[in-house]
């Protein structure tokens, strides 16, 4: 797509520096996605101690990583799919926005996500939303087939769910697909295929990114609605998530609270800012019923404790 002839000259853009960031992010992910094949292989939990021995193992053995493309491909093509929603929306309305930055990370799922940069202003609510929202739709269509699949591969393993030291939360539409295929099997003792789990980390990732708070796509939504009226709600939404997080921090059975408070944290201090807005002009009922989508699919993908540890 081409910009429009009155834009300014935009920044090059580094091709080498995004492409060798998803080649990074590719590395990492896919550690975490053979010790998880592994795991799931033979019927043991994942846990975080084995992933990181995955790195001195890649030293003696590196074709062990080929059993991790399953989940980091997963993955990483969801967490595409919602980057680029961003930018394609972005171009289409001439604003200037990078392609995607993938951040490698030897964390617990291989990576602290992606993002992309808007360079020029956004002057429009309906703009706004559009690009807001984009994101998360096209992140939330990818990955739906991945996780029927995913969850077909899977298998029932009495006790797994409580038998490591971290036990994963359960979203709407896991259980549901979880349901349908393993009926009358609760949840904890499903083991989840690799490729179920690439696409909960895609859920995660939506459900984050939803949440009606500053700079996060939510709180692009809910301000193309409400517009400054957003910055008290988005405080709201903050404090609810910071004592959610401290709720959890102090009860025995969640001692993964600080990720909530991390967040908290750092939404305060980094992202409550909103680009001026010149044309206030209403959405309209069309984006209003997308907005409600949005809500439906934060919903589904959303889960009070994603992570947390297996007992006292």
């Amino acid at each position: 797509m081409f910009d429009a002839p009155w834009a300014p000259a935009r920044p090059k853009q580094r091709y080498w520096l995004h492409a060798l960031l998803l080649l990074l992010t590719l590395l990492t992910t896919t550690m975490v996605g053979a010790e998880m094949a592994h795991s799931f292989a033979g019927n043991r939990p994942f846990d975080f101690e084995t992933n990181l021995m995955g790195y001195t193992r890649l030293w003696h053995d590196p074709s062990f990583l080929i059993d991790g493309l399953p989940f980091s491909l997963t993955l990483l093509t969801i967490l595409m799919a919602h980057e680029m929603g961003h930018y394609m929306a972005a171009r289409y309305y001439y604003v200037d926005a990078t392609l995607p930055f993938f951040l490698p990370a030897p964390t617990l799922i291989g990576t602290f996500g992606a993002f992309i940069r808007i360079r020029s202003a956004i002057l429009s609510k309906r703009i706004l939303f559009d690009i807001g929202v984009a994101g998360p739709l096209a992140g939330f269509a990818m990955l739906i087939v991945p996780l029927i699949v995913g969850v077909s591969m899977s298998k029932v393993v009495p006790g797994i769910g409580s038998r490591g030291e971290l036990v994963f939360g359960t979203p709407l539409i896991v259980r549901f697909f979880e349901w349908i295929i393993f009926p009358g099997v609760g949840t904890g003792d499903i083991y989840l295929h690799p490729v179920a789990r690439g696409a909960w980390v895609g859920l995660l990732a939506t459900a984050l990114n939803l949440l009606p708070i500053g700079q996060l796509d939510g709180g692009h939504v809910l301000y193309a609605f409400l517009g400054e009226k957003t910055r008290i709600w988005s405080r709201f939404a903050m404090a609810m998530l910071a004592i959610l997080g401290l709720f959890q921090l102090f009860t025995s059975a969640y001692k993964m609270g600080y990720m909530w408070l991390f967040w908290a944290i750092f939404l305060l201090i980094f992202g409550m800012r909103h680009p001026a807005i010149v044309d206030p002009s209403p959405v309209g009922r069309t984006r209003s019923w997308l907005g409600l989508l949005a809500l439906a699919i934060f919903i589904l993908s959303f889960t009070a404790a994603p992570i947390r540890t297996a007992g006292p």
